[in-house]
């Protein structure tokens, strides 16, 4: 291993807080601020809309409760691909980590850089651009900085999000005009529920949810981990469980269900709601700060798989180089440069579509692999055990079984495109890594 400093191996590490606010802002992006609209078009009734966020928290929280285990068992830096390489076997384990290196990050973070620039475009008159990039080149070098102060950064921004979001729900129900929306059961929700318009909502609810396993990224570089993720698992996901059933009950009490449906913009339009004309301008200010916080969140996860590649292989050694702060800088520029291309080039959107079924995929396998080391492996330590095992698991994978079928159906050739990316790193896998040793055997 070179000299220079590796990642996670220095004495400064982040807490409990500033793992869970890695959660929470990988969690916290455009989704809760855009999706209603498209919900309250099929269900236009509170309590069946407040249940899909609510049954949205309880799935998540059901794959937070798998991770949390396999993480206390597993306590490095990697993600699905160090959970799989030790649940299933390196072959798979690469695999997931193949996806997450190329564009499982890069997209997410191109995609919310754009976002943000456009909300900024609306508020300033200056093209997107000159807010997206600048945004992606300034958090890189943050996160190129010493730990203490990407940690800083990073909570400073979550709980900033989470506050503004409070606030904003505060108001819609002290200062908005209440609307003739019922959050208590009644007479024809059982229908709304049952309908397929629920079923297909319940995806893009889920969606909006993606990001609960955030912490399991960058273990290495969180104190006594085997303890302190499974619990920002757990407690961030019940904190963005709870603000996103109170955003969307602020926003049904607030403003019109007929304004809202179909509409992309929901975020805005409940806003203008609430506070008048100026609310717009309030609300983009408001996702703008969100998703810094995820764009921050995101470049300090992506680039521990691919650090976590290289610390396991020695063809790949050169990428878990660490600078004078123990970050992984080649790692973390890597990423960078490959988010800047797809900003610049607008590309990221179909590259988000056609790898969603596969990281579906990947966190189905990795709750599998829970499953199989209970069956085979009863004995190995476990610092956390699932609650609610078996449920739990049965919960999250029939679920996820579920989108897999929707995702496959709906976007069959993005899924196969997916698939070649998949092959291509099977290729790399066969070409470089197949029969060499892991470092850590290598080294025994």
């Amino acid at each position: 291993m070179s000299s220079s400093a590796s990642p996670g191996n220095g004495s400064a590490k982040v807490g409990l807080v500033t793992a869970i606010a890695i959660v929470v802002a990988n969690m916290i992006g455009t989704g809760v601020f855009g999706s209603l609209g498209y919900q309250v078009a099929g269900i236009p009734s509170g309590f069946p809309i407040l249940l899909l966020w609510l049954v949205g928290g309880i799935v998540s929280f059901c794959g937070a409760v798998c991770y949390a285990e396999l993480a206390s068992m597993f306590p490095k830096s990697g993600g699905e691909y160090h959970l799989l390489t030790k649940s299933w076997n390196p072959f798979i384990g690469f695999l997931a980590g193949w996806l997450s290196v190329t564009v499982g990050f890069a997209a997410p973070v191109a995609a919310n850089a754009v976002l943000l620039g456009e909300y900024m475009e609306k508020i300033t008159g200056h093209e997107a651009l000159w807010f997206g990039i600048p945004v992606v080149v300034v958090v890189t070098l943050i996160h190129l900085g010493k730990l203490s102060n990407i940690g800083i950064f990073q909570s400073g921004f979550t709980y900033a999000k989470v506050a503004l979001i409070v606030v904003l729900g505060l108001l819609a129900f002290v200062l908005g005009t209440a609307q003739p929306v019922s959050f208590l059961p009644r007479e024809g929700d059982g229908h709304l529920i049952a309908s397929s318009d629920f079923a297909i909502s319940l995806i893009f609810v889920l969606y909006a949810y993606t990001g609960w396993n955030a912490a399991t990224y960058m273990m290495d570089e969180v104190r006594r981990p085997e303890k302190t993720v499974p619990l920002a698992l757990l407690v961030g996901t019940a904190i963005v469980t709870v603000l996103y059933v109170f955003i969307n009950a602020a926003f049904l009490h607030a403003t019109p269900i007929e304004k809202m449906a179909g509409q992309p913009q929901v975020g805005l339009i409940a806003a203008e709601s609430i506070l008048g004309p100026k609310g717009g301008m309030i609300m983009g200010i408001l996702i703008s700060f969100g998703l810094i916080s995820t764009v921050s969140s995101m470049t300090w996860a992506g680039p521990r798989v691919t650090a976590a590649i290289g610390r396991d292989h020695r063809r790949f050694q050169f990428l878990a180089k660490g600078n004078r702060n123990g970050v992984p800088a080649l790692a973390v520029l890597l990423q960078a440069i490959i988010v800047l291309l797809l900003v610049i080039s607008a590309t990221f959107d179909q590259l988000i579509t056609y790898v969603q079924a596969l990281l579906t995929i990947s966190s189905l396998m990795v709750v599998a692999g829970l499953v199989i080391l209970r069956i085979r492996k009863p004995t190995l330590t476990r610092p956390y055990k699932a609650w609610g095992y078996p449920l739990t698991p049965l919960v999250f994978g029939g679920v996820s079984l579920y989108m897999l079928w929707f995702q496959v159906q709906e976007k069959t050739t993005e899924f196969l495109y997916g698939l070649g990316t998949l092959a291509l790193g099977a290729v790399i896998y066969f070409l470089f890594i197949r029969g060499t040793a892991p470092i850590d055997e290598a080294e025994s």
